[in-house]
C-alpha cells in the first residue's frame, strides 16, 4: 500500500529528471476479446452452445493497445491470433493490415512478440511521432509488471525507457485498464451489432443467423480497427489522472467522450432491432466482462483443430494477391463522382451537398493519386514500347 501510494511522485521524479513532455510519455497494456461472441440471452449464442465442436464464441484473440499521455497519438493496435494464415486473410498483404498481425497458438502475448513489437514498431513510430512534432526522440514507456514483458527493454534502445509498475499496482495506476479497454469492447460490440442490423435489413438481405456465419476474422479486424479509432482524444488522455493528474488537459474545443452509459443503450437498441428482444443492459455487461476470461485447455484443443482445419498452407498453394487496376480504380472514382452529382442535383441544402461531395473527394485522394501514377507507368511503358518499334535496325555488318 506504501508502495502505490508513493509511486506517482516516483514517476513525476522520472519524468521530471527526463524531461519527458506529456506527447513522449507512453502506456500499453494486452486485453482479450471475444471477437464473435453475442450475450448469453441471444439465439445466437442458445443455438452455438447446444451444438457440438467448437463454438465460434469461444475464438479469442489478444491486443496490445495503447498511446501516449497526450492522448493525441494511439498506436497501431498488435493483434496475437491463433492461426498465422486463417482463409479470410487471402490475397491480403499482412503489413499493410490495420493492425499489427501476430500468431500463437495458446493466443499469448510471448516475450519474443513482445520484443519485436517494441523493436521494430514502438520504437520506430516513436521517432516518425517525435519527428512530425518537432521534438526530441525520445520516450519514457510505461508497462505493467506481466512475465510477457521482457525485462531487458532499456537495453535495446538508447532513445526509449521502459519503467514497470510496481507489482500488483497495475490495476490502480496502468492507464489502459483505466476505462480505454472497456470503451474499445463497447464500441467493437455497438459497431459489430450496427452490421448485423444493416445487412439484415430488407427484402432479398441475408439473415441474422446467414451474417454471422460468414462474419469472419477479416471483419473483425476491420472493426477492431474502426472502434480503436473511436476512443477520443479527452479519453486517452483522460486515463491518466491515477498516475500522472499533472500531464490531464481540459478539452474545451474538442469533443467529449461518449459516456458509456448511452454506449451501452445503443448496444440494447441494436440488439433488440436485430430481433434480440430480451437484452437488457446487464447482458451487455456481463458480455463485456467476459472477455477477461480464460480459456479452458478443452477449449485450446477444440480452437487448435478447428485453426488446422482452416489454415491455409501458403507453400503449397499460394494465394495471388488481390490487385487494384486503372479499371477498378476508374470505375470505383467514376463511381464517387455520379454519387456527388446526384447528392448536388437532388439535395435542398446545397451547403450539405457541398460538404459531404468535399469529404468524399478528400477520402479518394490517395486512389486518384494511385490512379494518375498507374496511368503515367503505363503511358511510359507504352512510349517505351513505340520507341523501340521505330528505331532503325542496325545495317548488317
Amino acid at each position: 500500500m506504501e508502495v502505490a501510494l508513493n509511486y506517482p511522485s516516483v514517476l513525476k521524479k522520472i519524468i521530471d529528471e527526463g524531461g519527458y513532455l506529456p506527447e513522449q510519455v507512453f502506456n500499453v497494456a494486452e486485453t482479450g476479446l471475444f471477437w464473435k461472441r453475442m450475450p448469453d440471452r441471444t439465439f445466437i449464442s442458445e443455438e452455438e452452445k447446444s451444438a457440438p465442436g467448437f463454438q465460434p464464441s469461444k475464438d479469442r484473440l489478444m491486443l496490445l493497445l495503447g498511446g501516449n499521455a497526450t492522448g493525441d497519438f494511439k498506436l497501431k493496435p498488435l493483434l496475437v491470433y491463433s492461426s498465422e494464415n486463417p482463409r479470410a486473410l487471402e490475397g491480403y498483404a499482412k503489413p499493410h493490415l490495420p493492425v499489427i498481425w501476430r500468431s500463437h497458438r495458446k493466443v499469448w502475448m510471448t516475450v519474443t512478440i513482445f520484443h519485436d513489437w517494441f523493436t521494430n514498431y514502438f520504437c520506430p513510430a516513436v521517432e516518425r511521432y517525435c519527428a512530425k512534432r518537432g521534438i526530441a526522440n525520445k520516450a519514457l514507456l510505461i508497462l505493467d509488471n506481466s512475465p510477457n514483458h521482457p525485462l531487458n527493454l532499456n537495453d535495446l534502445s538508447k532513445t526509449v525507457r521502459v519503467e514497470y509498475l510496481p507489482k500488483k499496482t497495475a490495476a490502480l495506476f496502468q492507464p489502459m485498464h483505466q476505462g480505454v479497454m472497456t470503451n474499445f469492447k463497447m464500441f467493437y460490440l455497438r459497431r459489430t451489432l450496427k452490421q448485423l442490423v444493416d445487412a439484415a435489413d430488407g427484402e432479398g438481405k441475408p439473415t441474422v443467423r446467414e451474417f454471422w456465419k460468414l462474419f469472419n476474422i477479416m471483419n473483425g479486424i476491420e472493426n477492431i480497427a474502426e472502434s480503436w479509432g473511436e476512443v477520443k482524444l479527452p479519453a486517452m488522455n483522460g486515463v491518466w489522472q491515477n498516475i500522472w493528474p499533472g500531464c490531464i488537459n481540459d478539452f474545451t474545443d474538442v469533443p467529449a467522450a461518449e459516456p458509456a452509459e448511452k454506449v451501452i443503450r445503443d448496444i440494447v437498441a441494436l440488439a433488440n432491432e436485430a430481433g434480440f428482444e430480451d437484452i437488457v443492459e446487464e447482458d451487455v455487461i456481463q458480455l463485456l466482462d467476459s472477455h477477461d476470461e480464460d480459456l479452458s485447455n478443452e477449449d485450446l484443443m477444440l480452437l487448435e483443430r478447428e485453426r488446422a482445419s482452416e489454415e491455409v498452407d501458403v507453400t503449397e498453394t499460394p494465394a495471388t494477391p488481390l490487385q487494384l487496376t486503372t479499371n477498378h480504380l476508374s470505375v470505383a472514382l467514376s463511381h464517387i463522382d455520379q454519387v456527388v452529382d446526384i447528392l448536388s442535383a437532388n439535395d435542398p441544402s446545397r451547403e450539405r451537398s457541398l460538404k459531404v461531395g468535399q469529404l468524399l473527394h478528400d477520402a479518394m485522394g490517395c486512389y486518384r493519386e494511385m490512379y494518375k501514377e498507374k496511368m503515367r507507368r503505363k503511358q511510359t511503358a507504352l512510349n517505351a514500347s513505340l520507341v523501340c518499334k521505330t528505331e532503325p535496325s542496325s545495317p548488317p555488318m
